[in-house]
């Protein structure tokens, strides 16, 4: 009976030290959630995506050229006002990670406000443009990735007619035209 006693009382004291660790990670993991949420606040009000780009909201993008996976041809002067470009590349965990979020957020809107620029640098892209080409028009290209000055993916800009960068943000939520509509 007294061993008894004391394996109950060991497990209880091992349950009560579990608590005590888990209690602690939870406190933790919420001091990490403020300070992550602090840095996307911060990186908005700079108004550029994590690893900064060369635009800055007012820039005017680079000219390009492009044609779509469609064949459509299309240039810095030929986007609609307030367009949502997003750059993604096919070796990027992140782009990947958030491919269905865009996908799903692209769906709801009007096709030929939402581009898609898949960097063809590297990777195999067909994964992304299968996944986008129904809600998004596609570019597999860097030429263009080039001349918004991107420099890290994923990176979600809001453009105006002719190039002009609006917003900038490292998720599509994070942008003005970002919610769900």
């Amino acid at each position: 009976m007294p061993y008894l006693i004391a394996v109950v009382a060991l497990v209880g004291a091992l349950c009560l030290v579990d608590l005590v660790l888990t209690l602690g990670v939870v406190r933790r993991l919420r001091e990490h959630t403020k300070l992550l949420d602090a840095l996307y606040e911060a990186v908005d009000l700079m108004g550029g995506p994590l690893g900064g780009g060369q635009l800055s909201p007012g820039d005017v993008a680079g000219d390009f050229e492009a044609t779509t996976v469609d064949g459509t041809r299309l240039t810095r002067d030929l986007l609609p006002d307030g367009t949502v470009v997003a750059f993604l590349s096919p070796d990027c965990s992140g782009c990947h990670e958030k491919l269905p979020a865009f996908a799903s957020w692209a769906a709801g809107q009007d096709r030929s406000r939402v581009l898609a620029v898949v960097d063809n640098r590297s990777g195999d892209p067909a994964e992304m443009v299968t996944t986008l080409k129904p809600v998004a028009q596609v570019i597999v290209d860097s030429a263009v990735s080039n001349a918004f000055g991107v420099q890290s993916f994923p990176t979600f800009l809001q453009v105006a007619t002719g190039g002009k960068l609006l917003a900038a943000a490292p998720e599509i939520s994070r942008l003005p035209a970002g919610s769900p509509t």
